[in-house]
């Protein structure tokens, strides 16, 4: 695998590993996959729900949680450390800061377009921007948007597919249409960037994202175009994942028919482990909402039959009666835990072998 570069960053393999949340890849995991020479993600999104004055103080328990994850981190690691904050955050500002003050190496963002991710940048910083997009017009729009507004372009792009994890930036009839595929839409963003990385002579790799679990799927999509790639699901199965046993053994009970996709309280389709929760919500029977803080912008919790953040929250500590698992496409393809080491030797020798075939 070519080393990938971000800006002056380095990153000896490839591999970003995706940020999961609620409390999925937390400090733990992210600096387990930064010393294999991957970058580590922490999620940011819901990061504070482990605080004990979270519903008192929502945002004060986010700044707080995000601080310690990512100090803890980089005691642990002198590799690559990035954050995945979430635009649809009502915190997003906050947490941008926070990451930036604490030096993170790399912010992804998605959930929406980052318009204005650059404005939250001080004098000195190194830390890398990433968007998260789903078309190559996405890529466009914040290149010019970025260029004219800051005079700055984005670090790389992570493009992510209809076979990813969690919240998808696709409508329900798209995610099976080929025309939509991650295969697709590689080159597609990567022929969108080309323009802006030749006017202004900067590097701007494309991360492919969604779908991909082996060493061999990661030579087919560079094959296409992209730099590198960002992985979820499979290191959700590692020792180091922050997530429960419990959370971890639903992926390796899962079958591939049990990969649903729902429609999320937020108000986007997403993916995740089909059982009796899901199956209670799609019957239409609702769990009451109090909701405080107000997490994500585009959640109606009056309306809603169940908060996404409790739920997550829940599955992550391995209640199933009260949540549920996302997870990529893949996830049933899970067969044991084992470290993280164990997982990269894999993924290098599922590699190896994908080249060696003519």
């Amino acid at each position: 695998m070519k080393v990938l570069n971000i800006g002056d960053l380095s990153i000896k393999l490839p591999i970003i590993q995706g940020g999961m949340g609620i409390g999925i890849s937390m400090s733990k995991l992210a600096a387990a996959v930064a010393n294999e020479g991957g970058v580590g993600v922490i999620a940011a999104v819901g990061i504070g729900m482990f605080e004990k004055d979270y519903a008192r103080d929502f945002i004060e328990a986010n700044i707080r949680a995000l601080k310690r994850e990512i100090q803890t981190a980089k005691e642990k690691t002198n590799g690559i450390i990035g954050v995945n904050i979430m635009v649809a955050l009502t915190n997003f500002s906050d947490m941008v800061k926070t990451a930036i003050s604490e030096k993170v190496d790399i912010i992804f963002s998605g959930a929406g377009l980052p318009m204005n991710l650059p404005e939250f940048l001080t004098k000195g910083s190194k830390t890398k921007l990433v968007p998260i997009v789903s078309s190559g017009r996405a890529a466009e729009i914040l290149c010019k948007k970025w260029k004219q507004l800051y005079d700055y372009l984005p670090d790389a792009f992570v493009v992510e597919g209809p076979k990813a994890g969690g919240h998808l930036g696709f409508k329900r009839e798209q995610l099976d249409n080929p025309d939509f595929a991650l295969e697709k839409l590689v080159p597609e963003v990567v022929s969108h960037v080309k323009p802006f990385e030749e006017k202004y002579n900067k590097n701007i790799p494309v991360i492919a994202a969604g779908g991909i679990y082996t060493g061999s799927d990661i030579k087919k999509i560079m094959d296409l175009g992209a730099s590198g790639v960002q992985m979820g699901t499979r290191f959700v199965t590692t020792d180091e994942c922050d997530a429960s046993q419990a959370f971890k053994q639903t992926y390796i009970d899962s079958k591939e028919e049990d990969m649903e996709i729902i429609q999320s309280p937020v108000g986007l389709p997403g993916r995740a482990i089909r059982n009796e929760f899901i199956e209670k919500i799609n019957r239409g029977e609702k769990k009451p909402v109090k909701c405080p803080y107000k997490c994500l912008k585009t959640c109606n919790f009056e309306k809603t039959p169940y908060c996404i953040f409790a739920a997550l929250m829940s599955a992550m500590k391995g209640n199933f009666n009260g949540g549920y698992a996302f997870a990529g496409s893949n996830a049933f393809r899970s067969s044991k835990i084992i470290s993280v080491k164990e997982t990269f030797d894999s993924i290098i020798k599922e590699f190896k072998e994908a080249i060696s075939v003519k």
